[in-house]
């Protein structure tokens, strides 16, 4: 799409991975209205990454899909780097790092492929695109990452033995990345959603898992985004290795 190059210099970069639907989509369409161009990310389903770009598009706001598979480091680079050369003078100022996928089993039945696909797609491409990224907020002083985390990566949940430790690692690279780059201006911090009416909740019983959280009700990928917001924004400048719980009151 055409991309007025004076508006584009005036405008903060985000990549949203896995941002075409859930909580990344939302994320897209948040981050939007805020100002940012939007880099939607996304594997096989342009279809739907679509939809999310002509929303953006429809609202005023700036955007392009961005197709790669974040478990694959190889993709990642060569995604990334395709970009940058063909905009040379500009530079991703913000990383959400919100792409994942659920493999639920208990461990005793959970064959290897399970393990590995979701720490691949959850933890280490926490890795991939953080990397490809980080040195470019560095040189130019200012940054935000915010990693999609889960509660099951807090308090562990049974049948997520795969999904929690990734998520958990996540939660503690976070903390750790924090303290690297702070002096650089770049924040990084990760979000906790609890039950979101999501893809990846769809099969879940709304009715049975609600009555477990104190406010009644799954969220929505809209609440979430909201938060993701305000931390990549100016106001949460001092807030950095936080990890932010969106979860109606089900764990504190």
């Amino acid at each position: 799409m055409q991309i007025d190059d004076k508006v584009t210099k005036l405008m903060k970069i985000a990549l949203v991975t896995g941002g075409s639907r859930g909580i990344g989509k939302a994320v897209s369409i948040a981050l939007a209205r805020e100002g940012f161009r939007v880099l939607i990310n996304y594997i096989s389903n342009e279809e739907a990454a679509r939809v999310t770009l002509n929303q953006i598009i429809e609202e005023g706001g700036q955007a392009e899909l961005l197709a790669f598979d974040v478990s694959k480091q190889e993709e990642v680079e060569r995604a990334i780097g395709d970009w940058k050369s063909r905009n040379p003078e500009q530079y991703i100022h913000t990383l959400v790092n919100n792409a994942g996928i659920r493999k639920d089993n208990l461990l005793v039945f959970m064959p290897s492929d399970d393990w590995f696909n979701v720490l691949n797609t959850n933890l280490n491409s926490f890795y991939y695109s953080s990397r490809a990224l980080i040195q470019d907020m560095i040189v130019n002083k200012g940054g935000r990452i915010v990693n999609i985390v889960s509660l099951s990566g807090i308090k562990g949940m049974p049948g997520q033995t795969n999904y929690s430790a990734a998520k958990g690692g996540v939660i503690a690279a976070t903390k750790a990345l924090a303290q690297e780059v702070g002096r650089k201006k770049i924040t990084v911090n990760a979000v906790a959603p609890g039950f979101i009416k999501t893809d990846m909740t769809v099969d879940l019983d709304e009715k049975e898992y609600k009555r477990l959280i104190p406010m009644n009700r799954f969220g929505t990928a809209e609440e979430v985004a909201d938060v993701v917001a305000f931390l990549v924004s100016e106001k949460a400048s001092y807030i950095t290795g936080e990890v932010i719980s969106v979860n109606g009151g089900l764990h504190t």
